[in-house]
């Protein structure tokens, strides 16, 4: 349901997506993705693997009948070795099997969304001037997931989470035509921020919802949204003892129940 719905809101025009009822269509998806009726999810899966091309010789579980319901399809985890991650010691490991949309330096606290639309890190940030701060100047990138693509996310270094904020929002496709067509993009649609600090300094990832999205979930914290509700809620982690919480590089930290974008930031 969510590809063949795609497919028709990825040809219109962003101004068209406006009145759009986003949160009550991305609802009817969620529910639908969940369904456990075998024929119903079965022929979901089919048709999606036929439309976007999966390699399902990749995943853990290769035929439809294995997954519950189309949303543990969409989610589902790879066999061992399909996505090797970087063993550079310097390098930047991927958090997602996605499509490198942009990347770059935050300039004068900007962030480039497509060209001729330029966003602020602080808006991308759910307002905090002194979050953004900390990554004024710093490296950006922004990656894309396809459908097709394998929709968990981990970590690009080793580090602590210090911070989780839920920031509500719009719920507008994210896609390349969208991207140039919706200005601020990314600080309009509904996000999760993971703070993580580092060896290298402090990182965020941002997990942007999208229309269809049906919710975002972390490891630590279960299914953020669609139970985030509409106003903006942050949680502090401590730096030690109980609670506190750690990740080796390229561990999973989360994933996109349906499919959206990251975006990862780095202290200059």
């Amino acid at each position: 349901m969510n590809g063949f719905f795609s497919i028709l809101i990825s040809g219109l025009p962003g101004w068209i997506q406006y009145p759009l009822p986003q949160h009550l269509i991305s609802r009817i998806v969620y529910r639908a993705t969940r369904v456990r009726v075998g024929w119903f999810k079965n022929a979901l899966i089919r048709s999606f693997v036929r439309l976007y091309g999966v390699n399902l010789s990749e995943a853990l579980a290769t035929t439809p009948e294995a997954y519950a319901s189309f949303n543990d399809f969409f989610t589902r985890p790879l066999r061992a070795g399909a996505r090797p991650a970087t063993t550079a010691p310097d390098a930047l490991a991927a958090p997602v099997d996605g499509e490198l949309a942009r990347f770059g330096t935050v300039v004068e606290g900007k962030l480039l969304q497509a060209k001729g639309h330029r966003f602020a890190l602080t808006d991308l940030l759910g307002g905090d001037a002194g979050l953004a701060g900390r990554f004024d100047c710093g490296m950006y990138a922004t990656l894309y997931l396809a459908p097709r693509a394998y929709h968990r996310i981990h970590l690009p270094f080793a580090g602590r989470l210090s911070e989780m904020i839920f920031v509500p929002g719009r719920l507008f496709s994210v896609n390349d035509a969208t991207a140039r067509s919706v200005p601020r993009l990314f600080a309009r649609n509904e996000r999760v921020i993971a703070i993580f600090e580092t060896s290298a300094g402090p990182l965020a990832v941002v997990l942007v919802g999208a229309l269809c999205v049906g919710s975002i979930e972390t490891v630590w914290a279960g299914e953020v949204t669609p139970g985030g509700g509409r106003r903006l809620a942050r949680r502090r982690y401590p730096d030690h003892g109980p609670g506190a919480l750690r990740f080796e590089r390229n561990a999973e930290i989360g994933r996109f129940n349906m499919g959206s974008t990251v975006i990862v930031l780095l202290a200059e």
